[in-house]
C-alpha cells in the first residue's frame, strides 16, 4: 500500500535533453518540425512568420495585421469562424513577439482536417474590412488610455525606449496618432510581403498522424505564397539620460525599472548571465526579494529578468513600491549589485539555484507541446538546437568565480537607466 505520509524521495536531475525534432518541408518550401511525442490524439500546429516589427514599413502594422487577420476572410465572417472552431472543440489564437507574428490551432487529430481549411483561409483571403479595422482602432486607444495611466505600464515604456530609442523596433513606444494613422492598403501590403512561405516556420506536436501531414501539405503547402522579405535597418539611439524620475501625482505607488541593453541567446555570455540573474532576482527566494521584502518590507514583489530576442535583448529590474520607498528600493537594488561583483556566491547558495533551474528546465520538456514550444523559441531565433543541452551544462557547471567575472562585467551601474515613476 501506498503511504501517503511519508513524502517521495528527493532525486537529483541528472540527464536532460532535448529531443531533436523530424523535420520535413512542404511543397512551397516551408519546414515543418515535428515532436512525435504525443500519446492522446490531440494535434498542435504553430505557424510563425518573420513579421514582427523588423518587417514593418509602418510602426505598429505587424500588430494591427495579426489582430485584424482573423476578423474575417473574403468568404467568412470572424464570428462564422469562431463558430466552427467551437463546434468542434479546437482553438485558433493569434499571439507574436516584436520578432514575429504567430498564428496557433489546437485540436483534435480527427478534426484537424476540418480546422486546418480555416486557417488556410486567414492566410489567404483575410477581408481586412474597414469597420474591424475601426473597431480595432477603438479598443487600441480605450487600452491605450487605460494603460497609460498605470506607474507600472509607463516605466516599462520609457526604459525600453531609453534603452534602445525612439525609432528601434523593440524601443518603439505606441500612442494615438500610431492607431488613426493605420490604413486598410497597410495591412494589405504588410501581409502581401510578408506572410509568405519564405517567412514562416512550422511547429506540429502532440499526435500528428500521416492524415495530418498530407492535410498540411494540401493546403498551406500549395495555398501560402513562395518567396520571402528581409529585415529593416534599425536605428539604434539610446537616450542619453539615464536617469529619468517621472512624478505623477495622486499614486501611492512608484514604479522602477533598471536596466541595460545586452545580448541575444547566441551571445557567449547569454548562458551565465542566465544563471547570474537568477540568483539576482529570476525566483522567488532570490537575492533581490529577500532583502526588498522579506528583510525590508518596501514591496510584494521585485523581479530582474533577461528579454531575449531575435537580434538584441535587454536585462531589468522591476518593482513598485510606496512612494516614500523609492530612494531606499533604489539603494538597496544598487546594494545587491555591488554585493555581486565583490564577493563569490557560497555553494549552498549555488547548489539551490542549480536545482531550482533544472528543475525549471526540466518542466520545458514535460510533455510534447511544451517540448515543441522550446524548439520553436530556438529556432525562431535563429539558435542551434544544441542550446538546451549547453545551458544545462552551464547551469550545472559554472562557478563562483565565473558568476561573480559576470556581475563585474555587467552589473554595474553605470550601464544602467534607471526610470521612476510615482
Amino acid at each position: 500500500m501506498l503511504n501517503r505520509t511519508i513524502a517521495p524521495p528527493l532525486r537529483e536531475i541528472t540527464s536532460l535533453h532535448l529531443p531533436k525534432p523530424e523535420i520535413i518541408h512542404l511543397d512551397n518550401g516551408t519546414p515543418v518540425y515535428i515532436t512525435r511525442m504525443g500519446t492522446q490524439p490531440v494535434v498542435r500546429m504553430e505557424l510563425v512568420f518573420d513579421a514582427g516589427r523588423w518587417y514593418e514599413s509602418k510602426k505598429l502594422i505587424s500588430r494591427a495585421t495579426s489582430r485584424l487577420i482573423k476578423e474575417g476572410t473574403k468568404t467568412r465572417s470572424g464570428a462564422d469562424i469562431a463558430e466552427t472552431v467551437d463546434f468542434y472543440g479546437g482553438s485558433i489564437a493569434f499571439p507574436g513577439t516584436l520578432d514575429t507574428s504567430n498564428v496557433t490551432l489546437f485540436c483534435l487529430t480527427k478534426h484537424f482536417d476540418k480546422l486546418l481549411p480555416l486557417v488556410d483561409d486567414l492566410l489567404t483571403s483575410p477581408a481586412f474590412a474597414e469597420e474591424e479595422i475601426a473597431k480595432f482602432k477603438r479598443r487600441s486607444l480605450q487600452r491605450f488610455k487605460m494603460d497609460t495611466g498605470k506607474t507600472d505600464v509607463i516605466a516599462y515604456r520609457k526604459i525600453t525606449e531609453s534603452i534602445f530609442g525612439k525609432e528601434h523596433p523593440y524601443g518603439y513606444n505606441s500612442h494615438p496618432k500610431l492607431f488613426e494613422n493605420i490604413q486598410q492598403a497597410d495591412l494589405i501590403n504588410h501581409f502581401s510581403q510578408n506572410y509568405r512561405a519564405g517567412n514562416l516556420k512550422i511547429f506540429l506536436s502532440g499526435y500528428p498522424t500521416d492524415d495530418v501531414l498530407e492535410t498540411l501539405n494540401n493546403t498551406l503547402g500549395r495555398n501560402i505564397s513562395t518567396g520571402s522579405s528581409t529585415p529593416n535597418e534599425a536605428i539604434f539611439d539610446p537616450n542619453p539620460k539615464q536617469v529619468l524620475h517621472l512624478p505623477k501625482k495622486n499614486n501611492l505607488q512608484s514604479a522602477i525599472r533598471i536596466g541595460c541593453k545586452t545580448f541575444n541567446r547566441e551571445h557567449a555570455d547569454f548562458d551565465g548571465f542566465y544563471v547570474l540573474n537568477t540568483i539576482l532576482g529570476g525566483y522567488f527566494g532570490a537575492r533581490l526579494m529577500t532583502n526588498l521584502r522579506e528583510d525590508k518590507g518596501y514591496t510584494y514583489g521585485v523581479y530582474s529578468g533577461i528579454e531575449p530576442m531575435r537580434y538584441d535583448g535587454y536585462f531589468n529590474v522591476s518593482t513598485e513600491v510606496a512612494k516614500g520607498s523609492a530612494s531606499d528600493a533604489l539603494r538597496e537594488i544598487y546594494h545587491e549589485f555591488e554585493r555581486l561583483r565583490e564577493k563569490p556566491i557560497d555553494d549552498e547558495e549555488l547548489l539551490m539555484v542549480r536545482n531550482y533551474l533544472l528543475g525549471y528546465m526540466l518542466t520545458a520538456l514535460d510533455g510534447p507541446f511544451n517540448t515543441s514550444e522550446m524548439i520553436r523559441t530556438l529556432i525562431s531565433d535563429d539558435c542551434p538546437l544544441d542550446f538546451f543541452d549547453n545551458m544545462v551544462t552551464t547551469i550545472k557547471t559554472i562557478t563562483p568565480k565565473e558568476i561573480q567575472a559576470l556581475a563585474n562585467k555587467y552589473l554595474k551601474r553605470e550601464n544602467m537607466y534607471e526610470v521612476v515613476v510615482g
